[in-house]
C-alpha cells in the first residue's frame, strides 16, 4: 500500500497563497503534464488506482493534467486544502502588507487564526484527521491503493512531522517540497513511513 503525495505545479508569485483561487502559470501546467507523462511511462512502478486532490484551483489543474494521462478520474476534496488564510487568500503581497501588516503564517500564535481563516493548530488537526481517515479507508479497502494525492506544501510538511513523530508548529523548519515533487509513503510493519522524498525526475 502506497500514497504518493504531490505538491501542485508552479503558481504565480507576488500573491498570498492559502485558499487563493488563483491557478497555475504556464510553467506549472507544463510541470504537471510532465509528471503525468512520467507516471504513465512508469505505471508498473507506481500502480496508481486512485487520484485524490485538494479542490483549490492550483491543485485541481495539476491533478487534471495527471488524470488525462492515467485515465483515472480524480476525487476533489476540501479536506486537503492548504491552510485557510481567510481574507488574505490570493491578495497581492503589497496590498496584504498594508492591510494586514505583520500577519504571516509564521508570526501567528498556534491558536491565533488568520483574519477570517483558521489557526495553525486548526490546520494541523484538520490535516492529521484527513490523513488518518485516508489511511483507514485504504486499509479497509474502501479506497483502492495505490493513491496519488495532489495537495500543498504546507500539508505535506505537516505529514513529515506527523510521521516522524516530531512536534510541529508554524515556526518549524520547512522540508524541501518542490512544485510537482512526489513524496512516497508506504505501509510497513511500523505503519506508514516515507520511502522517497521530493522526487522530481520528471523535470529533468
Amino acid at each position: 500500500m502506497k500514497i504518493f503525495l504531490v505538491r501542485h505545479g508552479m503558481d504565480e508569485e507576488g500573491y498570498r497563497g492559502g485558499w487563493s483561487q488563483r491557478g497555475l502559470i504556464e510553467e506549472g501546467v507544463t510541470q504537471s503534464a510532465r509528471l503525468g507523462d512520467y507516471l504513465y511511462h512508469h505505471s508498473e512502478q507506481y500502480e496508481i488506482n486512485t487520484v485524490i486532490s485538494s479542490d483549490l484551483p492550483r491543485a485541481v489543474q495539476t491533478a487534471k493534467e495527471i488524470e488525462k494521462r492515467l485515465y483515472i478520474k480524480g476525487l476533489y476534496l476540501k479536506d486537503w486544502r492548504e491552510m485557510n488564510n481567510g481574507h488574505l487568500a490570493g491578495m497581492p503581497n503589497k496590498e496584504a502588507e498594508v492591510k494586514y501588516a505583520g500577519v504571516y503564517f509564521n508570526t501567528l500564535g498556534m491558536d491565533t487564526p488568520f483574519p477570517g481563516g483558521e489557526s495553525p493548530r486548526n490546520f494541523y488537526n484538520r490535516i492529521c484527521t484527513s490523513f488518518r481517515d485516508l489511511c483507514r479507508s485504504i486499509e479497509e479497502q474502501q479506497i483502492k491503493s495505490n493513491v496519488l494525492l495532489v495537495t500543498h506544501g504546507g500539508v505535506i510538511n505537516i505529514l513529515y512531522y506527523l510521521l516522524g513523530n516530531q512536534n510541529w508548529t508554524n515556526t518549524s523548519v520547512f522540508h524541501s517540497i518542490g512544485n510537482t515533487s512526489v513524496h512516497t509513503l508506504e505501509k510497513g510493519v511500523n505503519g506508514w513511513e516515507f520511502s522517497s522524498m521530493n522526487m522530481m525526475s520528471h523535470l529533468g
